[in-house]
């Protein structure tokens, strides 16, 4: 298979943990077979590959989440980055054309576009493998997969096929609904449309030049900025004659909001937390380093990290999101490629953060024009440039690193560093990469 997964979101659903640069996707909740924690997009990576070992993963993403991507991923799939956000349409035209440019994909390829973030078995991505093997057939320009409803959601756009069949022209599509209607919809064997799709490469692009004018994957990621911000549902599917659907009846979830993932999640409390035993259908994730006590809580989510606290009703968890856009704070913590931050402490004049690098890693060769930084080895062993000038690192080193100076650090080993930050202006946006 050749699948492009789309990763994406804002991080206000599942605040505190997720945030502009962590997504729901990247949050440890689940396990895998061996019993370590595991985010949404390891549980994905793995399922695709138990399914498919030869499967070809490529990852459609923001510059903000591709840290994190290559942190839990490592070099398993490749990710393509887009300059900014422009919507689902120009995110796939762009991965399309990384795929043929890039990868050297045939345009008599078969590609699946799939979300990064549902909760769903093995089976799932068995239909997923079965959609690309319609595609290759091309008894149809695009064949989607659609999700065999549960209940009447308003949630969800619907796919309306010509008939009930597992296999069908499709009719019409229809946008989210009131219940009522959904209901409607039902009987007519609608499906609920989850973005999941394929087609064969050459049709996508010989598409997409229609509509952009740019000749490679390079020159469309050089204009990208000044494409318009669509949908592929808009701008592909609802104006395609020649489409089909495949029916989905297996276990699907969209685990967007704190109650939902509730379900899921693979413990009832992740972290340092207590629950007496008059609680109820409560969970708590604490990634903070204090004990989280709950006496007679009952359907309740706590969740704790640096960006915050939520203590919530589960059903009320759902309808938090403009709450949160008022909630004004930098990302206490992130994944890099290297490994992670977390911010201690934040005062006027001075930033302190704990960087945690993995065996093998480095920084890029950097430098800030306002502030110093003073870095404490906490453990490990390392190397670090200077202006040109390499040293040793290890357990106990201070090294002071002045306004305007070139610098980097190499973990030889796991380095745990305690980096101080002292300056007027201290701004994740001060940073100059050679």
């Amino acid at each position: 298979m050749n699948i492009i997964l789309l990763s994406g979101g804002s991080g206000k659903r599942l605040w505190p943990l997720s945030n502009d640069v962590r997504s729901k996707q990247f949050i440890k909740l689940f396990k895998d077979e061996a019993g370590n924690y595991e985010s949404m997009v390891q549980r994905v990576y793995r399922q695709i590959t138990t399914v498919d070992l030869a499967a070809k993963v490529t990852i459609a993403t923001s510059k903000s989440q591709a840290s994190a991507i290559k942190n839990q991923l490592g070099e398993k799939a490749a990710i393509c980055v887009e300059p900014c956000r422009r919507d689902t349409y120009p995110a796939i035209v762009l991965a399309a054309a990384y795929l043929h440019d890039e990868l050297e994909v045939s345009g008599d390829e078969a590609v699946v576009v799939c979300p990064v973030d549902p909760y769903v078995d093995n089976t799932y991505y068995e239909a997923v493998k079965t959609l690309q093997e319609m595609a290759e057939q091309g008894e149809a320009n695009l064949t989607l997969m659609g999700i065999q409803p549960t209940y009447p959601s308003e949630k969800y756009g619907y796919i309306i096929p010509e008939n009930g069949e597992n296999v069908s022209k499709v009719s019409e599509f229809k946008e989210k609904p009131d219940t009522e209607t959904a209901k409607k919809y039902i009987t007519e064997h609608a499906l609920w449309n989850a973005g999941i799709f394929a087609f064969k490469l050459g049709y996508l692009l010989n598409k997409a030049h229609g509509m952009i004018d740019f000749e490679d994957y390079r020159d469309l990621f050089n204009k990208y900025n000044t494409l318009t911000k669509i949908s592929f549902d808009y701008a592909v599917v609802e104006k395609e004659p020649s489409i089909q659907v495949l029916r989905y009846s297996g276990d699907w979830k969209d685990v967007g909001t704190w109650n939902m993932m509730a379900e899921v999640m693979a413990d009832e409390t992740k972290g340092r937390a207590i629950l007496d035993e008059n609680c109820e259908n409560t969970n708590v994730v604490n990634e903070l380093n204090i004990p989280i006590l709950c006496m007679g809580c009952t359907d309740m989510i706590v969740a704790a990290s640096g960006d915050g606290i939520l203590i919530s009703d589960k059903e009320r968890s759902g309808y938090m999101k403009p709450y949160v856009e008022k909630i004004e704070t930098e990302a206490m913590y992130a994944e890099k490629s290297w490994g992670t931050y977390t911010v201690i402490d934040v005062q006027p004049g001075s930033m302190t953060i704990k960087v945690s690098m993995k065996a093998g890693e480095h920084m890029s060769y950097h430098m800030h024009n306002y502030r110093e930084e003073v870095w404490t080895v906490v453990s490990g062993k390392g190397k670090t440039i200077v202006d040109g000038m390499e040293q040793t690192l290890r357990t106990g080193d201070v090294i002071t690193i002045a306004a305007g100076c070139k610098h980097m650090v190499e973990a030889i080993s796991a380095l745990d560093i305690i980096e101080v930050q002292l300056g007027d202006e201290i701004s994740a946006s001060d940073k100059i990469k050679f």
